[in-house]
């Protein structure tokens, strides 16, 4: 087997699982893993596979998922109006599973101080949390983004198989007809199963989101219960959302169910 053509079978393997142990890929290519290392080593050095102990994380091309501050300023009033719609849903006593998108960040700054339970992989939500007596905390671990601080991947996953929460609280970064889809594959795995542990899917969006796709496609509309957007919605974005059966929540100006 050519070099180009063994680099491209790992590249292949780890992209479509988002993870994969050395030892599988070294099976799976019949190579050494001291090879795989090195394939591994190749694309890190392009930017698209970061080596983790033990095994490789499929990043793309090192701009899939951008840092939080880079995220966190783009429609602020918007998120924020969107956290509080979803805030006012949670009770008191409640279970809330957070991912770490820029909108949850928000969602969790108006939890502070109430009596709830926190799960996150979220290394800036967690921090809102750890020295508060009101809450109580459960941090999921794992690879560790670091762009992001956000814990990803298959320990992650393994953390949350025994897990129950009232609601999950998920960010996306596109919906279209076909439904819903973030910018990292090892991203979608992890909330596929956030969204396995809750009684009910909510997934907060600002408008700039609704109509565009993103690299990994998550799961269709159908699959999460809650759709909470701001109201700044073009015609063809209410379109697009009134021919779907999830509920949807919009806030600001117009507040309201469609």
């Amino acid at each position: 087997m050519l070099v180009e053509e063994r680099r491209q079978r790992v590249l292949d393997l780890v992209s479509k699982r988002g993870f994969v142990a050395l030892s599988d890929l070294a099976e799976a290519i019949e190579v050494s893993e001291s090879t795989i290392r090195r394939d591994i080593d190749y694309w890190h050095q392009q930017g698209v596979l970061r080596p983790t102990r033990g095994g490789a994380v499929y990043i793309g091309n090192g701009s899939n998922l951008p840092s939080l501050e880079e995220r966190s300023a783009a429609q602020l009033e918007e998120k924020r109006a969107i956290a509080r719609v979803a805030a006012a849903r949670i009770q008191d006593g409640d279970t809330v599973l957070l991912d770490g998108g820029t909108t949850t960040l928000e969602v969790a700054r108006l939890l502070v101080g109430r009596a709830v339970q926190i799960v996150t992989n979220s290394l800036p939500i967690a921090s809102l949390f750890s020295s508060r007596h009101e809450a109580d905390l459960v941090l999921l671990g794992g690879y560790v983004y670091p762009r992001t601080g956000v814990a990803l991947g298959p320990l992650t996953i393994r953390m949350m198989q025994d897990l129950h929460v009232h609601q999950a609280v998920l960010s996306v970064s596109g919906i279209t007809e076909r439904g819903l889809f973030n910018s990292n594959l090892l991203l979608v795995e992890t909330e596929r199963q956030m969204m396995r542990c809750a009684d009910e899917v909510v997934v907060v969006a600002d408008h700039t989101k609704i109509g565009r796709p993103a690299l990994a496609f998550l799961c269709e509309l159908a699959a999460i219960d809650t759709l909470i957007v701001d109201a700044g919605l073009t015609p063809q974005q209410r379109q697009l959302l009134d021919q779907t059966d999830v509920r949807v929540l919009i806030s600001g100006p117009g507040e309201g169910e469609t």
